[in-house]
């Protein structure tokens, strides 16, 4: 299994700008989250490392918005190469895993190359400016290596910044599966 680091977008950066359709077509914009903190996550079904900690991440995530955080997952995988990652199947795995928040679908692939998205998960939080505070692993699981997903890394950086402190001063990149661009698509920012 190939792991990949997210590439550690800077701090402070503005949250891009996204209007993609959810697994039953409807529209999310980042227009709807106006003045809320945003959490973005761009996963995907298959992914081990996705798989890993994603009914960990869906009970955090429903903490989280009690807190008025907004959650929102992405899957930008090309679903021709990986069709376990189709829309239709992003229902079934939302469902299996009582995710949620909206779980949207980046066909182009633009959105993932805004936010200069490497791998599954690859998670980014912005306060309520819309300005990136956090960038980095939801915490130390990994697939296999015995550590039981807690979330405590997010989960920190979520308590700094709703009390309005300084965004945690170590961040770990996180790992996971890279994002499976489609041929001739694949982003120079990390050398896919």
């Amino acid at each position: 299994m190939t792991s990949v680091p997210s590439t550690m977008m800077e701090l402070g950066t503005k949250m891009p700008s996204f209007e993609l359709p959810d697994y039953d077509g409807n529209t999310v914009s980042s227009d709807d989250f106006a003045s809320d903190p945003v959490l973005v996550v761009f996963m995907c079904n298959h992914c081990p490392y996705v798989k890993n900690i994603v009914d960990t991440l869906a009970e955090k995530a429903k903490d989280y918005e009690a807190k008025g955080v907004r959650v929102v997952g992405g899957n930008s995988n090309d679903i021709e190469q990986y069709p376990e990652d189709s829309p239709a199947k992003m229902k079934a795995f939302a469902e299996e895993h009582g995710i949620e928040f909206p779980y949207l679908y980046d066909e182009s692939q633009e959105v993932a190359k805004a936010y200069r998205a490497a791998c599954t998960p690859d998670i980014y939080l912005f306060n309520a400016d819309h300005e990136l505070t956090y960038r980095g692993q939801f915490d130390d699981s990994r697939p296999g290596n015995g550590v039981e997903p807690s979330g405590k890394d997010l989960t920190e950086a979520v308590k700094k910044m709703l009390a309005g402190q300084p965004a945690p001063e170590k961040q770990t990149p996180s790992v996971g599966c890279n994002i499976k661009w489609k041929p001739g698509n694949a982003p120079d920012y990390f050398g896919a």
